[in-house]
């Protein structure tokens, strides 16, 4: 019989290879767990959570191993708590979470075995480090999963319990369903549906504190700053994020979203927003939410743009392009622009230069005008931002053009290490 000691010693062996390859084994977890279970993934913010959870589960469980921890005394991840609070906040399925932890489960154990396996070990010393390290990963992930679904029972119990949730709840089905009663939803959720709407996303990416209140705050003071027609409505997305309209005049000014931007640039509170256009009706009222969304994603996946509004120039069809994959948008930025995808100063002057040069009309004079400079320079400038991509753009201008825009909008989330 195999000692015990070997076992262990091998164990801690194979589960240091793996840890050392953490972020490629976190990866593939997750890109099952996602594919498997997209309503872990119905946004970044979510996204972002389960990344970190399946990272911060993978580290937990081979430190477990590799300083031989009982099942017993370990805790689940911090992350992990959060997740699950996000989770029912949202109303994401209980089985869902826990699905997510199964599947996850699955992939860990036939990485392990595919480690046993490489690492040539003995047969009966395979068999026992496999058997103990699925004992503890069985072990582990049924401690987890109890740990994570008593936090989001809790959670979503004390989420029911509150006002908002229950008008959170009527507002989603309205958002969902364009065949309710818009009178009677009106009346449910004391906000006149009928008229024109401004979608306001307010949400604070760093921990800590009542950001839900602080939302809330702010949105009552930008109604107090607009010409509005009736008590703003402000539902709970998740803890640190809040959904709000704003009921306006028919003949609404359409520098009313400019107004709203000025309003969030000087919060003292510095929340982030996305702001959609002004809509009339509930027609309106789905669509500039779905605006505010799809600024926010890409504010989200910047990680530079405090304030964004759905009209402003290229950022629609910027999330259209880049919001469902951003892996597959970065690699298609690389191979269109070569090396100008680089994410250095310089390589950011010549993607500036080169934008700004095809949106007018490859004018250099206009172009000139704009970023004040004489059109000699511009033409320098072109010049080499198109030598540094290493190709002409006049066989595929529109690949470059929608490139730029990813770019503009993404920034380092699309673009190459800096190679200078």
């Amino acid at each position: 019989m195999t000692d015990p000691s070997t076992v262990a010693d091998a164990a801690i062996g194979i589960s240091q290879r793996l840890y050392d390859r953490l972020a490629d084994t976190a990866q593939v977890i997750e890109d099952l767990v996602a594919k498997e279970s997209p309503e872990l993934t119905t946004d970044s913010s979510l996204l972002g959570l389960l990344h970190a959870t399946v990272a911060a589960n993978v580290d937990t469980y081979f430190s477990a191993i590799r300083h031989n921890i009982p099942v017993a005394d370990i805790a689940a991840p911090a992350v992990a708590l959060e997740h699950a609070r996000r989770l029912a906040q949202r109303g994401v399925p209980v089985n869902t979470l826990v699905r997510g932890y199964r599947l996850g489960h699955s992939v860990a154990l036939q990485l392990v075995l595919e480690e046993i396996r490489s690492a040539e070990l003995d047969p009966d010393l395979s068999l026992n480090v496999l058997g103990a390290m699925s004992t503890l990963m069985f072990g582990y992930i049924d401690e987890m999963s109890q740990q994570v679904v008593a936090i989001y029972q809790a959670e979503r119990e004390r989420w029911l319990e509150s006002r908002n949730a229950v008008r959170a709840l009527r507002v989603r089905e309205i958002l969902a369903d364009e065949n309710r009663d818009v009178d009677a939803m009106t009346t449910e959720i004391h906000y006149p549906l009928r008229r024109t709407h401004v979608a306001v996303v307010v949400w604070y990416p760093e921990p800590g504190g009542d950001k839900l209140s602080a939302a809330e705050r702010f949105i009552k003071r930008l109604a107090e700053s607009l010409a509005v027609h009736g008590a703003p409505l402000f539902v709970p997305a998740d803890s640190a994020c809040g959904w709000a309209w704003l009921p306006l005049p028919s003949d609404t000014q359409t520098d009313v979203v400019e107004q709203i931007r000025a309003c969030a640039q000087a919060a003292p509170d510095e929340p982030w927003v996305a702001i959609g256009d002004p809509l009339p009706g509930v027609e309106g009222f789905r669509r500039s939410h779905q605006q505010a969304l799809a600024a926010q994603s890409v504010a989200v996946a910047s990680g530079s743009i405090r304030v964004s509004a759905a009209g402003d120039p290229g950022l629609s069809a910027a999330a259209l392009l880049g919001g469902n994959d951003l892996a597959a948008a970065r690699a298609w930025v690389g191979e269109v622009l070569g090396p100008l995808a680089c994410a250095t100063d310089s390589d950011e002057r010549h993607r500036e230069t080169l934008r700004v040069f095809l949106r007018t009309g490859s004018s250099f004079k206009a172009a000139g005008e704009l970023l004040h400079f004489h059109v000699n320079t511009m033409k320098y400038r072109v010049q080499r931002a198109i030598e540094r991509r290493g190709r002409p753009i006049a066989e595929d201008r529109l690949d470059v053009e929608i490139a730029l825009l990813l770019c503009q909008w993404y920034g380092g989330s699309v673009l190459s290490p800096g190679d200078e």
